[in-house]
């Protein structure tokens, strides 16, 4: 099943905390929520998304916000693993895009540390490997989580997509049910709840919006 917003948010599906006390949507109820979801090897995540959280995060945590982060995957998987998850937090150390990233700008510290730390828990997405064959209805299935769309498009476009889409799924060695479960579209994303456990929202990239969002569900 697809969480849907304006229905109670689903659990984070998770495999561990390796940062802050464990807890999930359901312990929260009362705070707006907002789940932070990265990758490890995700440039960009670290660069933007990432920095605006943990200035929300600063601002609300005493006003009724609850921050979550989530390192997910479904690429790299060489790279965006627990391991990398767990050095990230506790040392600081970026691997693969996200070191070259901030390498090239200058901004790594100690020789491969990120700039700053995260200050909220911080957990790792459930990762099951994939198998069985790849079928139809699983191909559909994402597409119809991913592409509202899809009906709508020419025979011919749909068939090109179906066929995107059955490359991108051969290519996933593990499938990441939280990503799955809120039909994310990539990292950075975020995931807002509000005070009742309602999902109010997921949001793609960073858009500068975020904070009045968070302000405007605080103050309901």
């Amino acid at each position: 099943m697809v969480a849907t917003i304006g229905t109670k948010a689903p659990n984070l599906e998770v495999s561990s905390w390796v940062q802050g006390k464990p807890t999930n949507i359901d312990k929260e109820r009362g705070n707006v929520v907002l789940v932070e979801v990265f990758q490890v090897n995700c440039p960009g995540c670290f660069l933007y998304s990432m920095p605006e959280v943990i200035d929300i995060y600063r601002r609300y945590r005493d006003k009724g916000l609850t921050v979550l982060g989530l390192a997910t995957a479904f690429e790299d998987f060489d790279k965006n693993t627990l391991e990398n998850l767990q050095k990230l937090v506790s040392t600081g150390e970026v691997v693969g895009e996200t070191y070259r990233s901030f390498s090239n700008i200058g901004q790594v510290r100690d020789g491969n540390k990120l700039p700053y730390t995260i200050p909220f828990p911080v957990a790792m997405d459930m990762l099951v490997k994939q198998s069985g064959p790849l079928t139809h209805s699983k191909v559909m299935d994402f597409i119809e989580a991913n592409v509202p769309s899809f009906r709508s498009y020419a025979e011919k476009d749909r068939q090109v997509l179906i066929e995107r889409v059955k490359q991108y799924l051969k290519s996933k060695e593990y499938s990441a049910k939280t990503f799955d479960e809120y039909a994310l579209r990539g990292t950075p994303s975020v995931i807002i709840i509000d005070r009742k456990g309602v999902l109010r929202g997921t949001y793609f990239g960073s858009n500068g919006f975020l904070k009045g969002t968070v302000e405007e569900l605080i103050g309901e």
